[in-house]
Protein backbone atom coordinates (compact mmCIF):
# COMPACT_ATOMS: atom_id res chain seq x y z
CA UNK A 1 0.00 0.00 0.00
CA UNK A 2 1.20 3.42 -1.29
CA UNK A 3 1.59 5.53 1.90
CA UNK A 4 -1.47 8.70 2.27
CA UNK A 5 0.31 11.82 0.63
CA UNK A 6 -2.91 14.42 -0.42
CA UNK A 7 -3.34 17.29 -2.59
CA UNK A 8 -0.42 19.31 -4.16
CA UNK A 9 0.06 22.97 -3.77
CA UNK A 10 -2.59 23.28 -6.92
CA UNK A 11 -4.99 23.01 -4.54
CA UNK A 12 -3.85 25.55 -2.18
CA UNK A 13 -3.12 28.21 -5.11
CA UNK A 14 -6.90 27.76 -6.38
CA UNK A 15 -8.33 27.96 -2.60
CA UNK A 16 -6.18 31.09 -2.27
CA UNK A 17 -7.99 32.49 -5.61
CA UNK A 18 -10.94 31.99 -4.21
CA UNK A 19 -10.45 34.19 -1.08
CA UNK A 20 -7.69 36.22 -2.64
CA UNK A 21 -10.85 39.11 -3.24
CA UNK A 22 -11.85 39.53 0.12
CA UNK A 23 -9.07 41.58 3.18
CA UNK A 24 -9.19 41.17 6.80
CA UNK A 25 -9.03 38.77 9.63
CA UNK A 26 -12.65 37.12 8.29
CA UNK A 27 -10.98 36.04 4.87
CA UNK A 28 -7.50 34.60 6.60
CA UNK A 29 -10.24 32.64 9.21
CA UNK A 30 -12.78 31.53 6.00
CA UNK A 31 -9.72 30.43 3.94
CA UNK A 32 -7.88 28.15 7.42
CA UNK A 33 -11.57 26.70 7.38
CA UNK A 34 -11.44 25.08 3.99
CA UNK A 35 -7.49 24.24 4.65
CA UNK A 36 -7.95 22.31 7.38
CA UNK A 37 -10.84 20.41 6.24
CA UNK A 38 -8.49 18.44 3.83
CA UNK A 39 -5.08 16.74 4.99
CA UNK A 40 -2.11 17.62 6.00
CA UNK A 41 0.77 17.96 4.22
CA UNK A 42 4.86 17.00 3.86
CA UNK A 43 7.16 20.16 4.92
CA UNK A 44 8.36 20.38 1.41
CA UNK A 45 5.12 20.28 -0.06
CA UNK A 46 3.48 22.47 2.26
CA UNK A 47 5.77 25.32 2.41
CA UNK A 48 7.13 25.21 -0.73
CA UNK A 49 10.05 27.83 -1.61
CA UNK A 50 10.21 28.88 1.71
CA UNK A 51 11.22 24.58 3.10
CA UNK A 52 14.25 24.80 0.23
CA UNK A 53 15.50 28.07 1.17
CA UNK A 54 15.47 27.15 5.44
CA UNK A 55 17.29 24.16 4.66
CA UNK A 56 19.81 25.02 1.83
CA UNK A 57 20.73 28.34 4.25
CA UNK A 58 20.81 26.49 6.84
CA UNK A 59 18.99 29.14 9.16
CA UNK A 60 19.38 26.09 12.20
CA UNK A 61 21.24 24.33 13.07
CA UNK A 62 19.08 21.41 12.94
CA UNK A 63 17.33 20.68 10.00
CA UNK A 64 14.17 18.97 12.02
CA UNK A 65 13.61 22.54 13.91
CA UNK A 66 11.96 24.07 10.88
CA UNK A 67 10.06 20.93 9.57
CA UNK A 68 8.59 20.78 13.54
CA UNK A 69 7.82 24.72 13.25
CA UNK A 70 3.99 26.08 14.19
CA UNK A 71 2.47 28.36 11.42
CA UNK A 72 1.09 31.20 13.22
CA UNK A 73 -2.18 31.39 10.58
CA UNK A 74 -3.37 30.09 7.35
CA UNK A 75 -0.55 28.12 5.58
CA UNK A 76 -1.24 29.10 1.86
CA UNK A 77 -1.74 32.91 3.24
CA UNK A 78 2.14 32.31 4.55
CA UNK A 79 3.61 31.02 1.81
CA UNK A 80 2.02 33.37 -0.89
CA UNK A 81 4.03 36.24 1.04
CA UNK A 82 6.79 34.65 1.07
CA UNK A 83 6.28 34.38 -3.07
CA UNK A 84 6.17 38.08 -2.75
CA UNK A 85 8.99 38.56 -0.42
CA UNK A 86 11.60 40.50 -2.58
CA UNK A 87 14.46 40.41 0.24
CA UNK A 88 15.47 36.87 0.46
CA UNK A 89 19.31 36.74 2.30
CA UNK A 90 19.62 34.23 5.16
CA UNK A 91 18.67 37.00 7.77
CA UNK A 92 15.41 38.24 6.30
CA UNK A 93 14.69 34.31 5.87
CA UNK A 94 15.27 34.05 9.30
CA UNK A 95 13.32 37.09 10.15
CA UNK A 96 10.73 36.10 7.99
CA UNK A 97 10.25 32.51 9.57
CA UNK A 98 10.48 34.80 12.91
CA UNK A 99 7.31 36.20 12.44
CA UNK A 100 5.34 33.70 10.57
CA UNK A 101 6.00 30.61 12.86
CA UNK A 102 5.97 29.24 16.07
CA UNK A 103 9.69 28.09 16.49
CA UNK A 104 10.05 25.13 18.60
CA UNK A 105 12.29 24.81 21.12
CA UNK A 106 12.72 22.42 24.76
CA UNK A 107 13.25 23.92 28.07
CA UNK A 108 16.26 22.58 29.52
CA UNK A 109 14.76 22.76 33.07
CA UNK A 110 12.44 20.47 32.56
CA UNK A 111 15.09 17.26 32.27
CA UNK A 112 18.11 18.96 33.68
CA UNK A 113 17.68 20.12 37.56
CA UNK A 114 15.64 17.36 39.10
CA UNK A 115 17.44 16.33 42.08
CA UNK A 116 15.17 13.42 43.26
CA UNK A 117 15.95 9.94 43.47
CA UNK A 118 16.46 8.72 39.59
CA UNK A 119 13.22 6.52 39.77
CA UNK A 120 11.14 9.58 41.63
CA UNK A 121 12.28 11.46 38.95
CA UNK A 122 11.76 9.23 35.67
CA UNK A 123 7.74 9.03 37.70
CA UNK A 124 8.20 12.86 37.52
CA UNK A 125 8.82 13.03 34.11
CA UNK A 126 6.05 11.47 32.50
CA UNK A 127 4.25 14.82 33.03
CA UNK A 128 6.51 16.34 31.07
CA UNK A 129 6.89 13.73 28.23
CA UNK A 130 3.36 13.64 27.94
CA UNK A 131 0.99 15.42 25.04
CA UNK A 132 -2.17 15.91 25.26
CA UNK A 133 -4.71 14.55 22.04
CA UNK A 134 -4.05 17.03 19.78
CA UNK A 135 -7.55 19.05 18.71
CA UNK A 136 -6.22 20.63 15.52
CA UNK A 137 -3.57 20.36 12.61
CA UNK A 138 -0.84 22.15 13.25
CA UNK A 139 2.01 22.26 10.84
CA UNK A 140 3.43 18.90 10.33
CA UNK A 141 2.01 16.99 13.26
CA UNK A 142 -0.49 14.21 12.55
CA UNK A 143 -3.00 14.51 15.17
CA UNK A 144 -3.58 11.67 17.62
CA UNK A 145 -6.76 10.99 19.27
CA UNK A 146 -5.39 9.94 22.81
CA UNK A 147 -2.70 11.57 25.34
CA UNK A 148 0.47 10.23 24.36
CA UNK A 149 4.60 10.17 25.44
CA UNK A 150 7.50 11.55 23.83
CA UNK A 151 10.97 11.00 24.00
CA UNK A 152 11.82 14.44 24.76
CA UNK A 153 14.65 16.67 22.98
CA UNK A 154 14.29 17.30 19.10
CA UNK A 155 12.26 14.51 19.77
CA UNK A 156 8.51 16.06 19.63
CA UNK A 157 6.09 13.68 18.39
CA UNK A 158 5.47 10.52 19.51
CA UNK A 159 7.74 7.71 17.92
CA UNK A 160 7.05 3.93 17.13
CA UNK A 161 9.50 1.73 18.49
CA UNK A 162 10.28 4.25 21.11
CA UNK A 163 7.15 3.79 22.27
CA UNK A 164 7.15 -0.28 23.20
CA UNK A 165 10.32 0.52 25.74
CA UNK A 166 8.75 3.37 27.43
CA UNK A 167 5.17 1.48 28.12
CA UNK A 168 7.43 -0.81 30.15
CA UNK A 169 8.46 1.76 32.19
CA UNK A 170 4.73 3.25 32.22
CA UNK A 171 3.36 -0.45 33.51
CA UNK A 172 6.04 -0.38 36.08
CA UNK A 173 4.47 2.73 37.44
CA UNK A 174 0.93 1.64 37.05
CA UNK A 175 0.62 3.86 33.93
CA UNK A 176 -2.26 1.43 32.61
CA UNK A 177 -4.40 4.25 30.96
CA UNK A 178 -1.43 6.22 29.38
CA UNK A 179 -0.21 3.58 27.79
CA UNK A 180 -3.36 1.87 26.87
CA UNK A 181 -4.19 5.12 25.18
CA UNK A 182 -0.71 4.73 23.14
CA UNK A 183 -2.00 1.74 22.22
CA UNK A 184 -5.14 2.90 20.73
CA UNK A 185 -3.35 5.63 19.23
CA UNK A 186 -1.04 3.30 16.93
CA UNK A 187 -4.67 1.56 15.97
CA UNK A 188 -5.88 4.35 15.25
CA UNK A 189 -2.65 5.19 12.27
CA UNK A 190 -2.92 1.96 11.55
CA UNK A 191 -6.87 2.15 10.74
CA UNK A 192 -5.98 5.91 8.88
CA UNK A 193 -2.67 4.76 7.03
CA UNK A 194 -2.70 1.22 6.83
CA UNK A 195 0.78 1.41 9.08
CA UNK A 196 2.34 2.58 11.75
CA UNK A 197 4.49 5.70 10.34
CA UNK A 198 7.83 6.35 11.76
CA UNK A 199 6.18 8.88 14.15
CA UNK A 200 3.13 11.34 13.93
CA UNK A 201 4.85 13.79 11.03
CA UNK A 202 3.80 14.13 7.73
CA UNK A 203 7.67 13.90 6.62
CA UNK A 204 7.67 10.41 8.56
CA UNK A 205 5.10 9.54 5.86
CA UNK A 206 6.30 6.66 3.38
CA UNK A 207 8.38 4.81 6.45
CA UNK A 208 7.46 2.92 9.37
CA UNK A 209 9.59 1.44 12.28
CA UNK A 210 10.21 -1.93 13.83
CA UNK A 211 7.81 -3.70 14.09
CA UNK A 212 7.10 -3.75 17.81
CA UNK A 213 3.36 -3.23 17.91
CA UNK A 214 2.41 -6.89 18.75
CA UNK A 215 4.72 -6.68 22.04
CA UNK A 216 2.97 -3.25 22.88
CA UNK A 217 -0.49 -4.88 22.63
CA UNK A 218 1.05 -7.97 24.84
CA UNK A 219 2.31 -5.35 27.68
CA UNK A 220 -1.25 -4.08 27.26
CA UNK A 221 -2.90 -7.35 27.92
CA UNK A 222 -0.55 -8.23 30.42
CA UNK A 223 -2.65 -5.57 32.52
CA UNK A 224 -5.91 -6.25 31.20
CA UNK A 225 -6.02 -9.45 30.24
CA UNK A 226 -6.09 -11.56 27.01
CA UNK A 227 -8.97 -10.59 25.19
CA UNK A 228 -6.82 -7.67 24.36
CA UNK A 229 -4.87 -9.98 21.78
CA UNK A 230 -8.54 -10.55 20.05
CA UNK A 231 -8.96 -6.74 20.32
CA UNK A 232 -6.63 -5.50 18.32
CA UNK A 233 -6.65 -8.48 15.81
CA UNK A 234 -7.38 -6.21 12.82
CA UNK A 235 -5.04 -3.46 13.53
CA UNK A 236 -2.34 -6.84 13.69
CA UNK A 237 -3.24 -8.39 10.90
CA UNK A 238 -3.40 -4.99 9.20
CA UNK A 239 0.34 -4.44 9.86
CA UNK A 240 1.75 -7.93 8.85
CA UNK A 241 -0.24 -6.91 5.38
CA UNK A 242 1.91 -3.53 5.49
CA UNK A 243 4.71 -5.38 5.83
CA UNK A 244 4.01 -8.20 3.37
CA UNK A 245 2.52 -6.10 0.67
CA UNK A 246 3.75 -6.90 -3.13
CA UNK A 247 4.64 -10.74 -2.31
CA UNK A 248 2.36 -11.33 -5.65
CA UNK A 249 5.05 -9.29 -7.37
CA UNK A 250 8.46 -11.57 -6.48
CA UNK A 251 7.41 -14.11 -9.58
CA UNK A 252 10.07 -12.31 -11.71
CA UNK A 253 11.90 -10.06 -9.19
CA UNK A 254 13.84 -10.86 -5.84
CA UNK A 255 12.66 -8.20 -4.02
CA UNK A 256 9.72 -5.67 -4.08
CA UNK A 257 9.55 -2.88 -1.30
CA UNK A 258 9.66 -4.45 2.25
CA UNK A 259 9.29 -8.19 0.63
CA UNK A 260 12.39 -10.62 -0.47
CA UNK A 261 12.10 -14.22 -2.50
CA UNK A 262 15.17 -15.69 -0.93
CA UNK A 263 17.13 -18.11 -2.77
CA UNK A 264 15.50 -21.21 -2.47
CA UNK A 265 11.78 -19.40 -2.44
CA UNK A 266 11.37 -18.13 1.19
CA UNK A 267 9.62 -14.75 1.46
CA UNK A 268 11.82 -12.64 4.11
CA UNK A 269 11.59 -8.82 4.70
CA UNK A 270 13.88 -5.74 4.28
CA UNK A 271 13.48 -2.09 5.26
CA UNK A 272 12.17 0.60 2.83
CA UNK A 273 10.81 3.48 2.01
CA UNK A 274 8.20 4.59 -0.37
CA UNK A 275 10.12 7.93 -1.27
CA UNK A 276 13.50 8.24 -2.95
CA UNK A 277 14.64 11.92 -1.86
CA UNK A 278 15.86 13.36 0.98
CA UNK A 279 14.37 13.31 4.24
CA UNK A 280 12.73 16.58 5.18
CA UNK A 281 13.91 16.53 8.60
CA UNK A 282 17.50 15.73 7.51
CA UNK A 283 17.44 17.70 4.20
CA UNK A 284 20.84 19.49 3.73
CA UNK A 285 22.54 16.13 5.08
CA UNK A 286 20.92 13.69 2.85
CA UNK A 287 21.62 16.10 -0.07
CA UNK A 288 25.83 16.09 1.12
CA UNK A 289 25.79 12.66 1.37
CA UNK A 290 24.21 12.16 -1.97
CA UNK A 291 25.97 14.22 -3.71
CA UNK A 292 29.40 12.69 -2.29
CA UNK A 293 28.59 9.46 -3.23
CA UNK A 294 27.68 10.18 -6.56
CA UNK A 295 30.76 12.23 -7.34
CA UNK A 296 32.95 8.73 -5.85
CA UNK A 297 30.32 6.36 -7.87
CA UNK A 298 29.43 8.50 -11.03
CA UNK A 299 26.63 4.85 -11.56
CA UNK A 300 25.18 5.45 -8.82
CA UNK A 301 21.51 7.70 -8.76
CA UNK A 302 20.96 9.94 -5.79
CA UNK A 303 17.46 8.47 -5.52
CA UNK A 304 19.15 5.19 -4.24
CA UNK A 305 21.61 6.98 -1.82
CA UNK A 306 17.80 9.23 -0.37
CA UNK A 307 15.62 5.65 -0.36
CA UNK A 308 18.84 3.58 1.80
CA UNK A 309 18.48 7.19 4.05
CA UNK A 310 15.60 6.27 4.46
CA UNK A 311 15.56 2.90 4.60
CA UNK A 312 18.44 3.27 7.60
CA UNK A 313 15.86 5.68 9.46
CA UNK A 314 12.50 2.75 9.47
CA UNK A 315 15.13 0.14 10.76
CA UNK A 316 15.36 2.49 14.01
CA UNK A 317 19.36 1.83 13.42
CA UNK A 318 20.35 5.39 11.62
CA UNK A 319 23.19 4.70 11.43
CA UNK A 320 25.08 1.75 11.76
CA UNK A 321 28.12 -0.67 9.98
CA UNK A 322 25.15 -3.08 9.18
CA UNK A 323 24.43 -0.99 6.71
CA UNK A 324 27.34 0.30 5.38
CA UNK A 325 30.66 -1.05 3.50
CA UNK A 326 34.22 0.06 3.83
CA UNK A 327 35.88 2.95 1.75
CA UNK A 328 39.41 2.41 -0.18
CA UNK A 329 40.49 4.01 3.12
CA UNK A 330 39.14 0.87 5.32
CA UNK A 331 36.63 3.48 6.86
CA UNK A 332 32.75 2.39 7.00
CA UNK A 333 31.16 5.56 4.83
CA UNK A 334 27.79 6.20 5.18
CA UNK A 335 27.97 6.72 1.25
CA UNK A 336 28.01 3.00 1.06
CA UNK A 337 24.78 2.78 2.54
CA UNK A 338 22.53 0.22 1.34
CA UNK A 339 19.82 -0.81 3.16
CA UNK A 340 17.75 -1.67 0.81
CA UNK A 341 20.38 -4.96 -0.18
CA UNK A 342 19.86 -6.45 3.26
CA UNK A 343 17.62 -8.76 4.99
CA UNK A 344 18.18 -8.27 8.87
CA UNK A 345 17.93 -10.66 11.53
CA UNK A 346 15.84 -7.89 14.04
CA UNK A 347 13.00 -7.37 11.44
CA UNK A 348 12.78 -11.23 10.43
CA UNK A 349 12.20 -11.87 14.12
CA UNK A 350 9.93 -9.25 15.09
CA UNK A 351 7.86 -10.28 11.91
CA UNK A 352 7.70 -13.71 13.45
CA UNK A 353 6.62 -12.45 16.70
CA UNK A 354 3.88 -10.67 14.97
CA UNK A 355 2.64 -13.89 13.09
CA UNK A 356 3.23 -15.46 16.24
CA UNK A 357 0.78 -13.09 18.29
CA UNK A 358 -1.45 -12.88 15.11
CA UNK A 359 -2.15 -16.79 15.99
CA UNK A 360 -2.20 -16.29 19.67
CA UNK A 361 -4.78 -13.04 18.96
CA UNK A 362 -6.95 -15.38 16.68
CA UNK A 363 -7.41 -18.39 19.09
CA UNK A 364 -8.47 -16.19 21.55
CA UNK A 365 -11.17 -14.70 18.96
CA UNK A 366 -12.25 -18.05 17.90
CA UNK A 367 -10.81 -18.58 14.87
CA UNK A 368 -8.91 -21.79 15.35
CA UNK A 369 -7.99 -21.56 10.86
CA UNK A 370 -6.37 -18.57 10.89
CA UNK A 371 -4.59 -19.22 14.29
CA UNK A 372 -3.05 -22.11 12.39
CA UNK A 373 -2.21 -20.18 9.47
CA UNK A 374 0.02 -17.80 11.36
CA UNK A 375 1.50 -20.14 13.35
CA UNK A 376 2.50 -21.94 10.00
CA UNK A 377 3.72 -19.06 8.21
CA UNK A 378 6.03 -18.48 11.77
CA UNK A 379 7.37 -21.68 11.53
CA UNK A 380 8.76 -20.85 7.86
CA UNK A 381 9.66 -17.70 9.04
CA UNK A 382 11.57 -19.10 11.63
CA UNK A 383 13.54 -21.84 9.60
CA UNK A 384 14.06 -19.53 6.95
CA UNK A 385 16.08 -16.79 9.55
CA UNK A 386 17.75 -20.10 10.82
CA UNK A 387 19.41 -21.01 7.36
CA UNK A 388 19.90 -17.41 6.08
CA UNK A 389 20.67 -15.40 9.18
CA UNK A 390 22.39 -17.76 11.36
CA UNK A 391 26.20 -17.41 10.95
CA UNK A 392 28.37 -20.97 11.96
CA UNK A 393 31.58 -19.88 11.67
CA UNK A 394 31.15 -17.03 14.25
CA UNK A 395 28.72 -18.76 16.17
CA UNK A 396 26.08 -15.49 15.75
CA UNK A 397 22.87 -14.45 14.08
CA UNK A 398 24.03 -11.76 11.29
CA UNK A 399 21.76 -10.09 8.68
CA UNK A 400 22.15 -11.18 5.33
CA UNK A 401 23.01 -9.24 2.52
CA UNK A 402 20.66 -11.34 -0.55
CA UNK A 403 22.17 -9.20 -3.68
CA UNK A 404 25.72 -11.11 -2.98
CA UNK A 405 23.86 -13.90 -1.32
CA UNK A 406 25.80 -14.43 1.73
CA UNK A 407 25.77 -12.78 5.83
CA UNK A 408 26.97 -9.43 6.03
CA UNK A 409 29.75 -10.61 8.48
CA UNK A 410 28.69 -7.63 10.58
CA UNK A 411 28.75 -8.20 14.54
CA UNK A 412 25.66 -6.16 16.40
CA UNK A 413 23.32 -6.63 18.72
CA UNK A 414 20.55 -7.34 16.36
CA UNK A 415 21.82 -11.09 16.65
CA UNK A 416 19.62 -11.09 20.24
CA UNK A 417 16.79 -10.55 18.64
CA UNK A 418 16.25 -14.10 18.00
CA UNK A 419 17.29 -15.07 21.43
CA UNK A 420 14.50 -12.81 22.72
CA UNK A 421 11.85 -13.82 20.24
CA UNK A 422 13.22 -17.57 20.94
CA UNK A 423 14.00 -18.62 17.55
CA UNK A 424 17.19 -19.29 18.25
CA UNK A 425 18.24 -23.32 19.44
CA UNK A 426 20.04 -23.86 22.91
CA UNK A 427 23.21 -24.72 21.22
CA UNK A 428 22.81 -21.29 19.21
CA UNK A 429 21.57 -19.25 22.26
CA UNK A 430 25.23 -20.33 23.91
CA UNK A 431 26.92 -19.61 21.21
CA UNK A 432 25.52 -15.99 20.93
CA UNK A 433 26.47 -15.53 24.78
CA UNK A 434 29.73 -16.66 24.28
CA UNK A 435 30.09 -13.86 21.70
CA UNK A 436 28.61 -11.50 23.59
CA UNK A 437 30.61 -12.23 26.97
CA UNK A 438 33.75 -11.87 24.16
CA UNK A 439 33.36 -8.74 22.21
CA UNK A 440 29.71 -6.82 23.28
CA UNK A 441 30.32 -6.74 27.13
CA UNK A 442 31.73 -3.37 27.73
CA UNK A 443 32.19 -1.74 31.53
CA UNK A 444 28.27 -0.15 31.04
CA UNK A 445 26.79 -2.94 29.50
CA UNK A 446 26.33 -4.07 26.02
CA UNK A 447 28.05 -1.92 22.87
CA UNK A 448 25.62 -2.09 19.95
CA UNK A 449 28.53 -2.95 17.56
CA UNK A 450 32.05 -3.35 17.98
CA UNK A 451 33.32 -0.81 15.17
CA UNK A 452 33.99 2.40 15.90
CA UNK A 453 32.50 4.28 12.82
CA UNK A 454 31.09 8.12 13.92
CA UNK A 455 27.62 6.77 13.37
CA UNK A 456 25.72 6.68 16.43
CA UNK A 457 24.83 2.89 15.67
CA UNK A 458 28.02 1.49 17.03
CA UNK A 459 30.24 1.60 19.35
CA UNK A 460 31.16 2.92 22.09
CA UNK A 461 27.61 3.66 21.86
CA UNK A 462 25.08 1.32 24.18
CA UNK A 463 21.34 2.13 24.31
CA UNK A 464 18.62 1.03 26.44
CA UNK A 465 16.42 -1.14 23.84
CA UNK A 466 19.19 -3.11 23.18
CA UNK A 467 20.21 -3.63 26.24
CA UNK A 468 16.93 -4.61 27.33
CA UNK A 469 16.28 -6.91 24.27
CA UNK A 470 19.92 -8.31 25.29
CA UNK A 471 19.21 -9.14 28.97
CA UNK A 472 15.47 -10.63 28.47
CA UNK A 473 17.41 -12.42 25.44
CA UNK A 474 19.77 -14.24 27.24
CA UNK A 475 17.63 -15.13 30.58
CA UNK A 476 15.12 -17.05 28.09
CA UNK A 477 18.06 -19.33 27.52
CA UNK A 478 19.52 -19.66 30.96
CA UNK A 479 21.81 -17.29 30.87
CA UNK A 480 21.33 -15.69 34.00
CA UNK A 481 24.71 -14.77 34.86
CA UNK A 482 25.75 -12.80 31.99
CA UNK A 483 22.27 -11.02 31.45
CA UNK A 484 22.73 -10.23 35.45
CA UNK A 485 26.30 -8.42 34.74
CA UNK A 486 24.79 -6.83 31.96
CA UNK A 487 22.11 -5.23 33.97
CA UNK A 488 23.94 -4.27 36.88
CA UNK A 489 26.44 -2.48 34.93
CA UNK A 490 24.04 -0.70 32.56
CA UNK A 491 21.91 0.71 35.51
CA UNK A 492 25.28 1.31 37.30
CA UNK A 493 25.60 3.52 34.22
CA UNK A 494 22.56 5.38 34.34
CA UNK A 495 22.90 5.99 37.99
CA UNK A 496 26.39 7.42 37.45
CA UNK A 497 25.40 9.54 34.68
CA UNK A 498 22.22 10.82 36.71
CA UNK A 499 24.30 11.60 39.88
CA UNK A 500 26.47 13.79 38.16
CA UNK A 501 23.98 15.65 35.89
CA UNK A 502 20.33 14.62 37.02
CA UNK A 503 19.80 13.66 32.69
CA UNK A 504 18.24 10.61 31.62
CA UNK A 505 19.51 10.39 28.51
CA UNK A 506 19.13 9.11 24.67
CA UNK A 507 22.53 6.73 24.74
CA UNK A 508 25.37 6.22 26.40
CA UNK A 509 28.82 5.66 26.13
CA UNK A 510 29.65 2.50 27.65
CA UNK A 511 33.46 1.84 26.98
CA UNK A 512 34.50 4.74 28.46
CA UNK A 513 32.80 5.73 31.36
CA UNK A 514 33.52 9.58 31.92
CA UNK A 515 32.76 10.09 28.57
CA UNK A 516 29.54 11.03 26.95
CA UNK A 517 27.96 9.17 23.75
CA UNK A 518 28.02 10.87 20.11
CA UNK A 519 28.42 9.81 16.48
CA UNK A 520 25.35 10.60 14.13
CA UNK A 521 23.62 13.39 13.24
CA UNK A 522 22.60 15.35 16.19
CA UNK A 523 23.60 15.87 20.01
CA UNK A 524 22.45 13.17 22.48
CA UNK A 525 19.15 14.05 23.35
CA UNK A 526 17.96 14.91 27.02
CA UNK A 527 14.84 13.19 28.00
CA UNK A 528 14.08 9.96 27.46
CA UNK A 529 11.86 8.14 26.94
CA UNK A 530 13.28 5.03 26.23
CA UNK A 531 15.89 5.10 28.85
CA UNK A 532 13.29 6.30 31.43
CA UNK A 533 10.95 3.15 30.75
CA UNK A 534 14.11 0.07 30.71
CA UNK A 535 15.73 1.51 33.61
CA UNK A 536 12.21 1.63 35.72
CA UNK A 537 11.32 -2.03 34.41
CA UNK A 538 14.34 -3.02 34.76
CA UNK A 539 15.05 -1.43 38.63
CA UNK A 540 11.94 -2.38 39.57
CA UNK A 541 12.22 -5.95 38.60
Amino acid sequence: MKSKIPFKLSYLFIIFLVFSCKIGPEAEQELETVENKVEILPPDELYGDLFYDVQIREIFADSKTFVDVVPEYNVGLIRQRYNMLDDKTDESVADFVEQHFEVPSHEESDFKTDSASIKNHITKLWKVLKRPADERISGTLIPLPNPYIVPGGRFREIYYWDSYFTMLGLQQDGEVKTIENMVDNFAYLINEYGYIPNGNRTYYLGRSQPPFFAMMVKVLAEEKGDQVLAKYLPELEREYNFWMDGTGELENQKAYRRVVKMKDGEILNRYWDDNATPRPESYREDVKTAEKAVAMNPELKKEDVYRNLRAGAESGWDFSSRWLNKNAEGKYALTSIHVTDIVPADLNSLLYNLEKTISMAAAKAGNDQKAQEFDQKAEKRKTAVQKYNWNEEEGYFMDYNFKNEKVTGRLSLAGVYPLFFELASKDQAEKVAGKIQEIFLKPGGVVTTPYNTGEQWDAPNGWAPLEWLSIKGLEKYGQDELAGEIKSRWLRLNEDVYSRTFKMTEKYNVMDLSKESGGGEYPTQDGFGWTNGVYQKLSGE
